[in-house]
């Protein structure tokens, strides 16, 4: 049973806009969200920098008690799922009348462990870390808090699988509705910002180093790059059944058609060649299309010096020259957790508005690399089908292939 899977709704919440439009516009002008952070110098940080995302007001429409349970990243991602169940014409009611699913992405909750280890440090008493604390610090923290606030009945999973956890999430969700467990699902991926999520990562020193530009800091498979930025927020992709989509009129922004997985088996932080690839042929097998077929490749890319090269040289293995590529972390930084879910909104924004966002700050590729079609500044193109790739910390990787929707 193999049921054709549809995006139907799409949000976000991230340094480079907090809704679809703001984000369309930055992925069209280039627009960077990168910012120094002075906290992080304080905190002991060697790079400070870091993609902003503005804290959300919630008062207004959650209570207290919803509050309480819910940490950065349920904040973020609560967000991105109201904009996401509006894009796609779902009510709340409408849920609560039918079976909905959530798997989102997530691998991290930093800050709510220190906090609540602070106060038992402080105080001397477990009871003054307060009844949401648990449910803050659980690694489930975004399902377990969606699924209540909005009344969801299907699946119900986090998936923990480093920067590759969102794209996994909507991975997972299009064969949960393609073999007819679910009809429809909430996938995305969630990302915390604070320094707490980010000390470690700096202290392994792979953090961009030009402090002084932190526009330009972010610079995937150029020569000058010196590492990552951090970044975060949280997207929410609806997925639905073809058959439940045209049921109830909703609109159909995109169909997923292929997602492939492999593990590299190797070094814990290192990336390979090898494994990439092997997760992108899967993703064309199981889309049943060539790689002739594919017009763009959003790149995991992170402005990494392996990590970028290795990718382009997965990409050019599997598509050789032809496909347009780029990397949308050059104006977001890496959204880790989020990434693999942000990046397929972002792409199916330019596949739905004609245009091909740029890796922006790419002066110059790498020697063995810059036969890859790179795309550095904005292009008007349309396009009818694109991968997405994703990959992270354990040697895990992911790849979805998603096409512009038609009725045929």
């Amino acid at each position: 049973m193999n049921k054709r899977v549809v995006i139907t709704g799409m949000g976000i919440y991230s340094c480079i806009g907090t809704n679809l439009e703001e984000v369309r516009q930055s992925l069209f002008e280039g627009k960077s969200g990168i910012v120094v952070d002075a906290d992080r110098l304080d905190f002991g940080f060697k790079s400070p920098l870091t993609g902003m995302v503005p804290a959300p007001d919630l008062k207004k429409v959650l209570s207290r008690r919803q509050r309480i349970s819910m940490g950065e990243e349920s904040e973020y991602a609560y967000m991105a799922t109201l904009e996401a169940l509006h894009n796609a014409a779902l009510s709340e009611a409408d849920m609560l009348q039918r079976e909905v699913g959530i798997l989102y992405g997530n691998d991290s909750v930093s800050k709510a462990i220190v906090d609540a280890t602070d106060i038992a440090r402080e105080k001397k008493d477990t009871q003054l870390i307060g009844s949401g604390a648990i449910f803050k610090s659980m690694n489930s923290t975004v399902t377990m808090n969606l699924a209540t606030i909005f009344g969801l009945s299907g699946v119900n999973m986090t998936i923990s699988a480093a920067c590759a956890s969102g794209s996994h999430a909507i991975g997972l969700g299009f064969m949960f509705i393609q073999q007819g467990l679910q009809d429809l699902i909430i996938c995305g991926g969630a990302q915390e910002i604070n320094p707490y999520a980010m000390a470690s990562f700096d202290g392994l020193g792979v953090f961009a180093t030009d402090i002084d530009h932190p526009e330009s800091a972010s610079r995937p498979f150029d020569k000058r790059r010196t590492g990552l930025v951090p970044s975060g927020g949280a997207a929410t992709v609806i997925l639905e059944s073809y058959e439940s989509a045209m049921e109830r009129g909703a609109p159909i922004l995109a169909e997923v058609l292929g997602y492939g997985f492999s593990s590299n088996g190797g070094h814990i932080s290192t990336p390979n060649i090898d494994g990439p690839a092997k997760a992108m042929r899967r993703a064309l097998e199981q889309a049943g299309i060539k790689p002739e077929e594919v017009d763009y490749i959003n790149a995991h890319a992170t402005s990494t010096p392996i990590g970028d090269a290795n990718e382009a040289k997965a990409i050019m293995e599997v598509f050789g020259s032809r496909p347009y590529v780029s990397s949308t972390k050059s104006m977001t930084g890496h959204e880790c957790w989020m990434a693999g879910a942000s990046e397929i909104v972002y792409a199916t924004l330019m596949m739905q508005h004609g245009f091909i966002a740029p890796t922006i700050n790419l002066e110059e590729p790498d020697d063995d690399i810059k036969e890859l079609n790179f795309v550095s500044s904005t292009i008007t193109q349309e396009f009818d089908i694109y991968l997405s790739n994703s990959f992270g910390f354990g040697g895990t990787n992911s790849a979805v292939v998603v096409k512009k929707f038609n009725h045929e």
